[in-house]
């Protein structure tokens, strides 16, 4: 696109171009929970950040998806050239906004560092001057930075009745925070915030059905919202998102949801995130709690233990027991020596699986139910190594049977978890990808193996007939 007289002109006044015009004023809207703008005005903002960033926004630039305002500031040529290429500006515009940058002689460099400070001045910020009642008015706000630029502000009254508002800077798209019962995105619900192409607020509770955007479904959820109407604005650089929730017992340590996306909603349907996180929230000491960071590498890790263990040493175990016999003694000791570091990583897993129910509290009976039951059977499997008993004893075929079989059956149930692992984690293409190559490769192996087996016994058979005839002299 290309700027109007008009536009050029509140570009290079908004820049400071000319010390005889005010900055251009910050707007902002406050929308309720139903999207309809119940009120927009407009307020003189001198803070070098609200010009800059409201400037661009008054503009109307087109960005690409991948601009990230922090990642540019500090080259204000670099901001104008995206903007003026992926808007298809003729190279003469070009060079003209480069002039108007220069002429407005900002320091970017306190810009940039005005939108990175900490978060004790971010929580230092008046919300009276651009949220409506009761958001303006809140008395002991607890505030604390939990992501990035994401700052969490909330109170609580005596009637358990929590007021919530979540700041972000914001440049396109939209900005959501989730409240999950374990960690997870599937079952959780959410709020979500943006402003449309025409500045027109929007937030909306969505029910997260499951990963995919169709599965995003917007005016749903289970968040006990209250009958005060939410709010969004946008305040200089930074958007707010404010809503009031009462649930049924007082939230202490909450798994919360944060993520963005760059493109703007579309019949109130979201895009798919650029980039998201899950920090267990206290609640109750206002702090992101110890080790929330840790989540999600601990739910990489179990994932990982799990898939290596029951996924790659125990079936390559049990392959050399069934396929390599003749290789006598050598396939015993290698059979033992690879399920007993199967069983260590088997073992690993659940103690891992532990300590990230201890933390999250996963609602995931079936998960959990199989992991028990094959641990269980990996134990016995463990106990009846030491009570075999010897070749030449009659119950030898019975523990032959046990062992084999329950043996099989542990294998089928690792893998059925390490599926339902992978599903409920939301552990994405790439862990999907990776185990369906792993279990490929191993059932592949044990159908060639099977063959060769049985070509073996059959030859076996032909070199030794069942009834032998001596021959006639």
């Amino acid at each position: 696109m290309r700027w109007t007289t008009k536009q050029l002109d509140g570009l290079s006044t908004g820049f400071g171009g000319n010390d005889d015009y005010p900055p251009p004023p910050t707007t902002t809207t406050i929308a309720n929970d139903n999207n309809n703008s119940i009120l927009t005005f407009k307020t003189q903002d001198t803070g070098t950040t609200s010009q800059l960033i409201q400037c661009l926004h008054n503009l109307n630039l087109s960005f690409p998806s991948s601009f990230q305002p922090l990642s540019y500031l500090r080259s204000p040529s670099i901001v104008i050239a995206m903007a003026y290429l992926h808007s298809g500006a003729s190279s003469i515009s070009l060079l003209f906004g480069f002039l108007v940058v220069w002429q407005a002689r900002l320091s970017i460099f306190a810009v940039a560092d005005e939108l990175e400070v900490g978060g004790t001045d971010l929580c230092e910020t008046d919300l009276s001057t651009f949220l409506p009642p009761p958001y303006s008015n809140m008395s002991n706000i607890i505030c604390s930075p939990v992501w990035n630029t994401y700052t969490l502000r909330y109170t609580r009254n005596k009637d358990n009745v929590l007021t919530i508002i979540l700041s972000a800077v914001y440049t396109t798209g939209w900005v959501g925070i989730g409240f999950s019962r374990d960690g997870t995105m599937v079952g959780s619900s959410a709020m979500v915030g943006w402003f449309n192409k025409e500045g027109h607020a929007k937030i909306k509770q969505y029910y997260l059905q499951g990963t995919k955007t169709t599965q995003v479904i917007p005016n749903k959820g289970e968040l006990p919202l209250t009958n005060i109407p939410s709010a969004v604005a946008l305040h200089g650089a930074t958007m707010y998102m404010a809503f009031q929730i009462k649930p049924e017992t007082p939230l202490t340590h909450q798994p919360i949801l944060l993520a963005f996306g760059s493109a703007y909603p579309v019949h109130n349907r979201l895009s798919h995130h650029d980039d998201k996180t899950t920090i267990l929230f206290d609640f109750s000491a206002g702090s992101v709690s110890a080790g929330s960071n840790g989540i999600l590498e601990l739910k990489k890790n179990h994932g990982i233990l799990g898939i290596v263990g029951w996924g790659l040493f125990l079936p390559c175990g049990a392959i050399v027991a069934r396929y390599f016999r003749d290789k006598d003694p050598l396939w015993f000791y290698l059979h033992i020596t690879i399920q007993f570091v199967g069983f260590i990583f088997g073992l690993a897993t659940v103690v891992a699986g532990r300590q990230l129910y201890n933390k999250i509290h996963a609602n995931v009976p079936t998960h959990r139910g199989i992991g028990i039951f094959i641990l269980t059977l990996s134990i016995l499997q463990v106990m009846a190594f030491f009570l075999r008993p010897n070749h030449e004893a009659k119950n030898r075929k019975y523990w032959n049977w046990y062992h084999h079989w329950v043996g099989r059956i542990a294998l089928f149930f690792g893998a059925l978890n390490i599926v339902l692992g992978i599903q409920i984690g939301n552990a994405g293409n790439s862990w999907k990808i990776s185990y369906g190559f792993l279990l490929g490769a191993v059932l592949i192996t044990v159908f060639a193996l099977e063959a060769l087996l049985f070509m073996r016994k059959s030859e076996k058979i032909d070199e030794n007939p069942a009834f032998q005839m001596n021959p006639v002299i």
